[in-house]
């Protein structure tokens, strides 16, 4: 096994290691969600805690690691006697992103269970990681429904496995740690909401220091049992801190001045229910403890708050987490009348908290769109809203995104096996059950009456005596459940000059940022093409971030001509590529233009080729038609029957009145 890097020895990151260190003097803090770019250090900070953590003492021979003086009574492995244990380093388990729910929660016998009544249980990594640390990295690429179980297990203490009526219970306390590139997608708020504690990390941009991380890994690499005996020391000082704060926590105090303070600010910032007043508490007790006091102090609060409010505040989708410094500070301020103890202002030993004010969205542009429309298909196009259009790659300021609403369901046709999500139907390991099938290697769903119809016909010749089924393994039957899929969604945005006007331009924008947020709330990839002058661009390859694609959107130039196919080209490479990286997920294309072409030799005859292309690989399509004015030449629509889709207009994007789309979308795929 290989020596793991030192947590003294991690350079900065100061808000990371006090957040892991509250953690481990009280788990009842609730783990901790990092965030940050890659190579930040988030894993190495997690690792290298649970060489900090206490032994535990454990009854020996227990598969979950049951306490030997309070055993659990009702331990799959049990009944225990309470005595003398043994004593096992504390565990740092990881769960895997591509984890099966059996993986994480165990999995029960079935044929065993069926055939002879008795509960043969596999513990998963929940029972591995009772009384240590569970660790997921990228915990926001997790499947929803294997989040949802282990934040209960979190919540519980306790894991539940039922299959059929047959049901297991253990003990599964443990210290929760999530890491997540913000990047790579989101999580759902509820879900942010299980973490007691958030933090926020980014690499130096000191010079010195980056240099002392690189000096530090150099040589941990070169020689880890030589680095880590050097820092011995330091990590044994610390793990004397964990332990004498732990001792302590009982004693701290805290008062109904702190309380108040705590409430207050909670209230200030208006977040929802009241995990994040108790999270605080705990929180501010713990760096009591930590700093080894008695009384919580006014500091302690202000702390508990940069920790445990950012992901918790208010905010709209596209907002970054994070706290207005200063509006806290004048709450506690308020409130500092009723407090106890002495307000000591110095900070305390392990520096000042973390986390910034959260990003909003800048003042959006709104009006009517531009009813005006220049030249048709292949001719040089001038500027439109009496705005001079030069040729070639000249630009305007970028438009701001008009005001986005509640958009339309674009669902993509047919039934997949993508990852789980929102928008289409899908065969999924969660949802309604609507048959069943021989299982394909290991059994997790079974489907009880259809496993009882295949093994009837056959229990006299199996000689049947007794009252159980005679159960075989080809008795057994997999239930196929139906549910939803998130798809990979690939905006094609005609950026040209054709579309340039700004008040359309804002309006197109606010129909592309409304799709986003349907793409967010749908658990979707997202991707964005651009074209305009002589060239299309990948502005932001597929990706579950929408944070991402909201952010390339809003910077969006426009300006130029309009060189459709090659807009269609790129947006097919990028499917193809994409299909080598992830041949599950299925795509939809949103193609936002007027359908106009211009530029090069046979600009409309080459797109139609491109768009072709599209329809022979039988790939989902929605035209968003931008064309205005009261003349129409309705482009996008023939646009939508060459990608073997269907076009819907702004207007028609956000109304009621289009719940037959998908229908449409359906019959066109037919018809091609």
């Amino acid at each position: 096994m290989s020596t793991p890097y030192p947590f003294s020895a991690v350079v900065g990151q100061e808000d990371l290691r006090l957040a892991l260190l509250l953690n481990a003097v009280s788990p009842a803090v609730g783990g901790v969600l990092v965030r940050g770019e890659k190579g930040t250090a988030k894993s190495t900070a997690v690792r290298a805690l649970s060489t900090l953590l206490p032994a535990v003492a454990v009854v020996p021979g227990c598969r979950f690691s049951c306490d030997p003086a309070a055993p659990d009574p009702g331990c799959p492995d049990g009944p225990h006697e309470s005595g003398a244990g043994a004593e096992r380093p504390a565990r740092m388990v990881e769960l895997p992103v591509g984890a099966s729910e059996d993986r994480l929660v165990g999995a029960l016998d079935i044929e065993r269970a069926l055939s002879e009544g008795v509960k043969a249980f596999e513990p998963g990594l929940l029972a591995d990681a009772h009384r240590g640390v569970l660790y997921v990295d990228e915990v926001n690429l997790l499947h929803d429904h294997l989040v949802d179980l282990l934040l209960d297990a979190a919540a519980m203490g306790a894991s539940y496995v039922e299959r059929e009526g047959v049901s297991v219970r253990h003990a599964a306390r443990f210290l929760l740690v999530g890491t997540m590139n913000p990047e790579e997608g989101e999580l759902r708020p509820q879900l942010l909401d299980r973490f007691g504690l958030t933090v926020e990390v980014a690499a130096s941009r000191d010079p010195e220091q980056r240099v002392e991380v690189v000096r530090r890994r150099l040589a941990h690499d070169d020689d880890p049992a030589g680095f880590a005996a050097r820092w011995a020391d330091e990590e044994a000082a610390v793990r004397a801190r964990i332990v004498a704060a732990r001792e302590l926590l009982p004693q701290v105090r805290l008062g109904d001045g702190a309380l108040r303070q705590i409430a207050a600010t909670c209230a200030a910032f208006e977040v929802d229910g009241m995990r994040a007043d108790i999270v605080m508490a705990r929180t501010a007790t713990a760096l009591a403890a930590w700093a080894g006091r008695t009384d919580v102090l006014a500091e302690d609060v202000r702390q508990a708050a940069l920790l445990a409010l950012p992901h918790r505040r208010r905010r709209a989708p596209f907002d970054a987490p994070g706290l207005d410094e200063d509006k806290l500070d004048r709450t506690l301020e308020e409130f500092s009348g009723d407090g106890d103890g002495d307000d000591d202002p110095d900070p305390s030993p392990d520096g000042p908290g973390g986390g910034g004010g959260g990003g909003g969205q800048p003042p959006q542009d709104s009006g009517p769109q531009d009813g005006s429309r220049g030249g048709s298909g292949a001719r040089p196009e001038a500027g439109e809203g009496g705005e001079p259009q030069a040729s070639g790659g000249s630009e305007q300021t970028p438009a701001r995104a008009s005001e986005p609403f509640r958009a339309k369901v674009l669902s993509v046709p047919g039934i997949g096996e993508g990852a789980a999500g929102r928008r289409s139907r899908a065969r999924t390991e969660q949802g309604r059950t609507t048959g069943a099938r021989r299982p394909r290697g290991a059994l997790s769903r079974l489907h009880l009456a259809a496993t009882v119809q295949a093994a009837a016909p056959h229990q006299r010749a199996r000689g049947r005596s007794g009252p159980g089924l005679v159960i075989r393994r080809d008795d057994l039957r997999q239930a196929t459940r139906e549910g939803r899929e998130g798809n990979l969604v690939l905006f094609v945005v005609d950026a040209s000059g054709s579309m340039a006007a700004r008040q359309r331009m804002s309006a197109v924008k606010g129909a592309v940022l409304s799709l986003l947020l349907d793409a967010y709330q749908r658990r979707d990839k997202v991707g964005l093409v651009t074209f305009r002058g002589s060239a299309a661009d990948v502005a932001l390859p597929p990706t579950s971030s929408v944070d991402a694609a909201a952010a390339r959107l809003e910077s969006l130039p426009t300006g130029g001509r309009t060189p459709l196919a090659a807009g269609l080209l790129k947006a097919h490479e990028v499917l193809r590529v994409e299909r080598l990286r992830d041949p599950a997920r299925r795509p939809l294309v949103v193609v936002v233009t007027d359908g106009r072409a211009t530029g090069g030799p046979e600009p409309v005859a080459l797109a139609s080729r491109a768009a072709r292309l599209f329809a022979a690989d039988g790939v989902a399509s929605v035209v968003v038609d931008c064309e205005s004015g009261p003349v129409r030449l309705g482009l996008a629509g023939q646009l939508a029957g060459e990608l073997g889709g269907t076009a819907v207009t702004l207007d028609e994007l956000r109304a009621d009145s289009i719940a037959g789309l998908v229908k449409d979308v359906q019959g066109n795929r037919r018809a091609a």
